[in-house]
């Protein structure tokens, strides 16, 4: 006779104890692993710390220092060869199938833990248990499911877990979380939000609202957004269990300010995704005409028009895509676009605005700044071009 184990229970039963056990680890790896002890976003009680490190070894065998590690070289290094686990450089698919294999090839790595592991937990049960032993959690896992709900639905409960984190947090959050997706921010890699609604993987699934701001605690950022993790960590802060120390800056707006000062300077270098992302959708209709007029006029003369190659990565541009997937590469002009006097100069605008909080001007004294600022938008009011002046008019609204 097959064991049955401590509870009998219905077939349908054990899908739904998988799919909550999972989701528990879910919470532990984005609210513990990623936004506490990777980002320094919120703090958490000793006491629920270490309920998530103690979950995170019985259900995934993996270290602390080891995750924290990986994850942080992955931010400092992304989209490079150097990247951990980018699907840019490795392919899609090596990423989203084989994810698990690059994180623990990295992790063997000790000069890279060494390096990026700094500040995760050292203590005795860290060194003598968990960091010595980490799969001796999963065999105890394993023990119990098959204790609790027999060989047969302890099993199938045991092999949801194993795979869980693997396919979803190493494949497809670093997989299709860098190549397929919406994107709130221009930010200069391939990052994209998966899904509006955050739930499956604990909020993971707003990886370009993370990259755009890693410190924060909530990752969830337009209004139709929902983080699960965020409201996880919400009712931890009013149960004493966590206290949160960043999240992502909103912006504040003075409609009564007519000129850029140093608040304003301030305010476009902190919310600078924010104010890109504004410009790129402030400029976006009149890209879509000129592009549309160019090529009426072009049939007109029996010439070829724009490349439709080059208004297609324009469009990408446009819809806030700065990275080229295929030639894996920041998203640049064809030179057959530059010849359009308004494409050309929404473009160059956009890039001497950027320029503004780039390392190049880490030399630079704010007073430069400023002036460099208040120059841009003197050159953008008199541009001639009506969706660059309004925007330029209410850039110092910004505070």
């Amino acid at each position: 006779m097959v064991f049955s184990g401590l509870f009998d229970l219905q077939w349908w039963a054990y899908p739904l104890i998988a799919l909550g056990l999972t989701h528990a680890t879910i919470a532990a790896v984005t609210i513990y692993l990623h936004r506490h002890q990777t980002h320094r976003a919120l703090e958490l009680h000793p006491s629920i710390s270490h309920a998530f490190r103690f979950w995170l070894w019985l259900t995934t065998g993996m270290v602390t220092r080891e995750w924290v590690a990986v994850h942080r070289k992955h931010h400092a290094r992304c989209e490079t060869p150097q990247d951990p686990h980018s699907p840019q450089v490795l392919g899609i698919a090596r990423v989203l199938w084989g994810g698990v294999f690059l994180y623990v090839r990295e992790s063997r790595d000790r000069e890279m833990v060494e390096r990026y592991g700094r500040g995760t937990p050292n203590d005795w049960i860290e060194t003598r248990l968990y960091s010595r032993c980490p799969y001796c959690g999963l065999v105890t896992m394993g023990f119990a499911d098959v204790l609790a709900f027999g060989v047969g639905g302890g099993a199938l409960i045991f092999a949801i877990q194993m795979v869980w984190i693997p396919f979803w947090a190493a494949g497809v959050i670093n997989g299709i979380g860098h190549y397929w997706g919406y994107r709130n921010y221009p930010v200069e890699d391939a990052s994209t939000n998966l899904f509006p609604i955050g739930v499956l993987i604990g909020g993971e699934e707003f990886h370009n609202n993370h990259h755009a701001h890693p410190t924060s605690a909530k990752l969830s950022s337009a209004w139709y957004e929902f983080d699960i993790g965020w409201m996880y960590i919400r009712l931890l802060e009013a149960l004493a269990l966590a206290r949160v120390s960043r999240t992502a800056p909103i912006p504040q707006f003075s409609l009564g300010k007519t000129e850029c000062d140093a608040d304003t300077l301030r305010a476009v270098i902190t919310h600078r995704y924010y104010v890109l992302a504004q410009y790129t959708r402030s400029v976006r209709n009149a890209c879509r005409k000129e592009i549309s007029q160019l090529d009426r006029l072009a049939a007109g003369r029996n010439e070829a028009g724009i490349d439709a190659r080059s208004a297609a990565e324009l469009l990408r541009w446009l819809r806030l895509h700065t990275w080229h997937r295929r030639a894996r590469r920041p998203l640049t002009f064809d030179p057959t676009l530059r010849r359009a006097h308004l494409l050309r100069t929404v473009y160059s605008m956009r890039q001497e605005l950027s320029a503004l909080w780039s390392r190049s001007s880490a030399t630079r004294t704010a007073d430069q700044l400023l002036e460099q600022l208040r120059d841009w938008r003197s050159r953008a009011e008199s541009s001639g071009i009506a969706a660059l002046r309004e925007f330029a008019r209410r850039l110092p609204h910004l505070v």
